[in-house]
């Protein structure tokens, strides 16, 4: 833009002018305009040359005495205005005088309307009746129409053409994404409350150092009550094309009263806020109007309007400068850097035990006769033999040997990378009337481990055929189970202040930790670093165990436990609060714990250094009742910095999905219903897929990359608690509130289950 040049001069209204847009094509550029008695479209570069000859400016009368128009938008071809007047709704011809389409079916004043980007027959309204409505122009009928979003009137709606997305806002500051399917219905993705917003924004920053500080700066600000949705913009078509700055496309512009703010839609957070008392040098106290357009060397253009005063500002902001503020410091890596520290906790180990009889002087003495374990009897008390050797001569080889049938389950086969989500409801059953409150895989998918709300443990096969071994023991329900890398054993936790470790052959554990060791309920329990140590939450304490587990017994001292446990480090939370939910990685040395407390924060807990090293407070609006880390599976490989990806979830907050890198929340999830139960998330051993548990009866299962949800697995009977992936192939269990089990396959596993099963059925 040149300042020296003079501004353009275009006069041909009778009224005062309510609405104005520009057309959306580089070339010609086209603006319209609306008064009380007409709507002209003007063509900028033929009315600057007819200026520039010393001849009056002239544009098309498009309307007229269309009443006042509050809002006007043009197609994407420039070819169609839409015009919102009242109630009403026109669709005029940018060319001529001509009313292509008339809409009525909102029940209060109409206050935007745009088309959609990817669709020209498809066109969004929103209403002071705070709800919004899909058009089909081509058939001029309603395609959808929306709930009653809010208490407020929408104001504005966007549009977001890579994810297919719109998003309108309110008055009051409130703004929803919805996700568009191709038959034009609408699915709710997420929701943002700016103020909700800017609360855990100025909390995260540090900007008020106590709670009563700032509950004062809040009483200061009350006045500023709403903060309308003026108008929305998104920073895409302003990133470079390189792989460096392609996570800031969920970026959104929001233009209100009192500011600009700048939120990240992918995890519904606010990054950064610009309010106009800052800057008194622009003299707007409050914006009335707002115009959001690309500039120059990555940045944004913002031209705002005065409510109160003849006063218009340009503004422009600079993103690259953004990014550099936002951007914070070295985060962590479950891989470990460099070797465990002198006197670490994890370099404990059991202190050998020296012979209790002493050594016997002389020579070598009460020595066996015989050098083998089993001495053959001579054969004095066996009966005389009646037949001698006779050798047989009927033998039928049979082709498939036990040992060959054997040896085909070591073939590993790799998790299929490409394989499509697991989806296809395959095996239901029915296994007690007590909800599932965990379950777990074996590392080699052939077995799974149920924890029951009924104290007991049950042990299936991967095809939930045959009956399953019970384990029993636990007083209360058990809320956590755990395989040991080498799957000799495995752990059950419970409400009754227990652990048990179970082994196979035994329905007796080997090893017993009770109520005496624990002065409140075990929340987590796992295998930790290699199978070296037993990992386990209580009350606001981590401990690490270590253990040794023997399975002999002595008939005559049956009850004694040879199996030993001895504490090698006990943490204690930050501000001592209690742990909700703990995670680790047991396939690989890993230093990295993380923690939950019941505060709503987030603890990373460096246990080759036995301390907290890092958190991250408010991490939800509740405390966390699930945790879980993108762990793979021995069948697949992921890229590295895909292990330092894990979720949380949260009653009432959805699930998000954090980076320990940078210790920030990447994405958010909340398209399931999660309202009081501890409904569990899980990530697929490809990593591209992660399952939900929901109380509306259904698993959800999303794409990691998308915050709407791929697919809604019904059939449940009830509340879906737990979920589970089968590391060794694309198959999903859930586990609900009445103790059934339902297993999903992908379409390819069908198939190929389909495939075996009719080889199997071909006669020999």
């Amino acid at each position: 833009m040149d300042k020296d040049n003079k501004p353009l001069l275009l006069t041909g209204h009778h009224g005062e002018i309510s609405a104005m847009t520009f057309g959306k094509l580089s070339g010609p550029v086209l603006l319209c305009s609306a008064s009380p008695d007409y709507i002209i479209v003007w063509d900028i570069e033929l009315c600057h040359r007819r200026t520039q000859e010393g001849k009056v400016a002239a544009g098309t009368v498009i309307g007229t005495l269309l009443g006042e128009v509050v809002h006007l938008s043009f197609c994407f071809s420039d070819e169609q205005v839409a015009a919102c007047s009242g109630s009403t709704l026109y669709i005029l011809s940018s060319k001529r005088h001509e009313v292509i389409f008339t809409f009525t079916n909102h029940l209060g004043p109409l206050t935007s309307a745009e088309f959609c980007p990817w669709n020209k027959n498809i066109l969004v309204t929103t209403s002071e009746d705070r709800t919004f409505k899909v058009l089909d122009l081509k058939t001029e009928a309603v395609c959808y129409q929306s709930f009653v979003l809010s208490g407020s009137p929408l104001l504005s709606v966007f549009f977001l053409e890579e994810n297919r997305h719109l998003i309108t806002g309110s008055t009051d500051g409130q703004l929803w994404c919805f996700s568009i399917t191709d038959d034009h219905k609408c699915h709710l993705v997420s929701k943002m409350d700016l103020q909700k917003m800017e609360k855990r924004h100025l909390q995260h920053q540090g900007t008020v150092s106590d709670p009563a500080g700032f509950s004062e700066q809040l009483a200061e600000d009350k006045v500023d009550t709403s903060k309308p949705v003026l108008k929305m913009a998104t920073c895409s078509s302003l990133i470079d094309t390189n792989n460096e700055h392609k996570k800031d496309n969920s970026w959104l512009c929001i233009g209100s009263s009192d500011g600009l703010y700048v939120v990240e839609l992918a995890t519904s957070e606010l990054l950064t806020a610009f309010y106009f008392k800052d800057y008194p040098i622009l003299s707007i106290s409050m914006a009335g109007s707002w115009s959001i357009s690309p500039g120059w060397n990555d940045s944004m253009v913002f031209l705002v309007s005065s409510m109160f005063t003849p006063c218009v500002a340009l503004l422009e902001l600079r993103l690259c400068v953004l990014r550099s503020t936002l951007a914070c410091g070295e985060g962590f890596s479950v891989f470990p850097s460099s070797p465990p520290v002198f006197e670490s906790p994890l370099s404990a180990e059991f202190k050998r035990k020296e012979s209790e009889h002493p050594k016997k002087k002389g020579g070598v003495k009460e020595q066996p006769l015989v050098f083998h374990s089993k001495v053959k009897s001579s054969g004095y008390t066996s009966a005389p033999r009646s037949a001698m050797f006779s050798p047989k001569t009927n033998i039928q080889k049979n082709p498939s040997s036990k040992k060959a049938h054997k040896n085909t389950g070591l073939l590993l086969r790799d998790y299929p990378a490409d394989s499509a989500a697991p989806t296809i409801s395959h095996t239901h059953l029915s296994i007690a009337n007590k909800p599932i409150h965990c379950l777990q895989y074996s590392g080699d998918g052939k077995q799974i481990l149920c924890g029951l709300g009924d104290s007991s443990v049950l042990l299936y096969k991967s095809s939930l055929t045959g009956n399953p071994t019970v384990y029993t023991g636990h007083d209360k329900a058990v809320g956590s189970v755990s395989w040991s890398l080498n799957r000799q054993w495995w752990l059950s936790a419970s409400e009754d202040q227990s652990l048990r470790i179970w082994t196979h052959g035994s329905t007796e554990p080997a090893i017993i930790m009770d109520n005496s060791m624990f002065s409140k309920p075990i929340r987590s329990a796992q295998f930790y670093y290699l199978d070296k140590f037993l990992l386990l939450a209580s009350g606001p304490s981590l401990y690490l165990y270590l253990y040794n587990v023997d399975i002999t017994r002595d008939d005559i001292k049956r009850y004694q436990q040879r199996s030993v446990v001895k504490l090698a480090k006990c943490i204690t939370s930050t501000s001592a609060t209690d742990i909700t939910a703990l995670s680790a990685i047991n396939d690989f040395f890993s230093y990295i714990v993380l923690a939950c407390g019941s505060n709503r924060s987030i603890q990373v807990f460096d246990m080759n250094k036995g301390c907290v090293a890092a958190a991250i407070p408010d991490a939800h609006s509740r405390s966390i009742h699930c945790i879980t880390q993108n762990k793979g599976s021995m069948f697949s490989t992921q890229a590295p910095d895909s292990y330092n990806l894990f979720l949380t979830s949260a009653v009432t907050d959805g699930v998000k999905m954090w980076d320990l890198r940078s210790l920030r929340c990447v994405r958010r999830y909340e398209n399931h219903l999660n309202r009081c139960h501890p409904c569990s998330a899980a990530i697929s051993p490809c990593g591209r897929f992660i399952a939900s548990g929901s109380e509306d009866n259904c698993a959800y299962v999303y794409d990691i990359r998308s915050s709407s949800y791929l697919h809604k697995l019904q059939k449940h009977s009830d509340t879906v608690l737990s979920v589970g992936f089968n590391p060794a192939t694309p198959q999903l269990l859930t586990g609900t509130m009445d103790g059934k089990l339902r297993l999903f396959q992908s379409s390819s596993a069908a198939r190929l289950s389909c495939d075996t099963s009719a080889v199997h059925s071909v006669p020999h």
